[in-house]
């Protein structure tokens, strides 16, 4: 069977499998840029407790030692890998509104 696969490589398959997977990466990359279009100079998006409800803060947030805390949490639990794209903040929603709310 790998003998086959080759064969059909050689042949100039090899085309075809390059274009699904670019059509694939290209899908995705469309994703990502619709999901982060909505996002305004100077904020980032976040991904908060189990439902992974989004929440756009400033960047200032950042700075901030309780936010960075926060951000100290998430890499101990996801490490540095996000498959969803997105930074995942490991608390649930009610904390962290009620951070965002003593940060403004």
């Amino acid at each position: 069977m790998g003998i086959q696969v080759m064969a059909n490589v050689s042949q100039g398959k090899h085309h075809n499998i390059r274009g699904c997977l670019h059509k694939s990466l290209s899908a995705r990359f469309r994703a990502a840029l619709t999901a982060s279009c909505n996002i305004h100079k100077g904020h980032f998006a976040v991904y908060v407790g189990e439902s992974e409800r989004r929440f756009v803060v400033p960047l200032w947030y950042l700075k901030n030692p309780l936010f960075q805390d926060l951000l100290n949490l998430a890499e101990e639990e996801f490490g540095f890998h996000h498959p969803t794209g997105g930074l995942r903040i490991p608390c649930s929603e009610d904390h962290f509104i009620s951070l965002m709310s003593a940060l403004s």
